[in-house]
């Protein structure tokens, strides 16, 4: 299983060197571009689940070009 963790800077150091202790665990680093885009792409997946739901209306391919 793969988890995403936010952590404040200050405690970063920390809790890594605590999960690298830990046999079981791989810690991979990641840019702050690459989490920029999984919060993007989680949250277009949530919007979409949204719309499928009825909960949201999204626009159609005619709107999203008239605001082009």
């Amino acid at each position: 299983m793969k988890v995403v963790v936010d952590i404040k800077d200050s405690k970063a150091d920390f809790v890594l060197e605590l999960l690298k202790s830990l046999s079981f665990v791989k810690v991979k680093k990641i840019s702050p571009e690459k989490a920029q885009l999984i919060e993007e792409i989680k949250s277009a997946v949530s919007e979409v689940n949204l719309a499928r739901q009825g909960k949201v209306k999204l626009k159609t391919a005619q709107q999203l070009l008239n605001e082009l």
